[in-house]
């Protein structure tokens, strides 16, 4: 079938059906938050400063990017985060609102890519890109590592 993807798992191959997204480009979703002390990078581990913190921020624009994917992919998949590339440009403070923005940019089988921004009251705070992959719920979540239980 076009579209297909023919996967090695174990010593058994297998044949996958997962189909090529059809998105429209220029697909938009937002994101907002007002920061919090806990959004910050001293919060976060990520610094010692107490503005938005750069984990928090690349969050915010991957909502972003999940927003704009809202009921738009078929029944049963969902999509994961696979690339990001983003310049944190500026700080932002704590009580200050941020949002983020992601343009569908363009489909590539069953990635998508988005050109992501952010900004606040004083101006563009982030740009760049961020990519997710559309996959199978149920069998991603197959492949998942179960926890290890307690030690017998």
């Amino acid at each position: 079938m076009a579209g297909d993807r023919r996967c090695r798992f174990g010593s058994a191959a297998s044949t996958v059906s997962v189909p090529d997204v059809d998105l429209p480009a220029g697909l938009r979703g937002e994101a907002s938050l007002v920061v919090t002390e806990a959004d910050t990078a001293r919060s976060l581990g990520s610094g010692s400063v107490d503005v938005l913190g750069t984990p928090r921020l690349l969050a915010l624009c991957e909502h972003a990017t999940c927003s704009a994917l809202d009921g738009q992919l078929p029944e049963g998949s969902t999509s994961v985060g696979m690339r990001i590339q983003v310049d944190h440009l500026q700080p932002t403070p704590v009580g200050a609102e941020v949002t983020a923005e992601a343009v569908l940019d363009k489909v590539e089988g069953r990635r998508v890519v988005f050109t992501v921004s952010a900004s606040d009251r004083g101006g563009l705070v982030a740009a760049g890109k961020v990519t997710r992959a559309v996959v199978d719920l149920e069998r991603f979540m197959s492949r998942c590592c179960a926890p290890e239980g307690p030690a017998a």
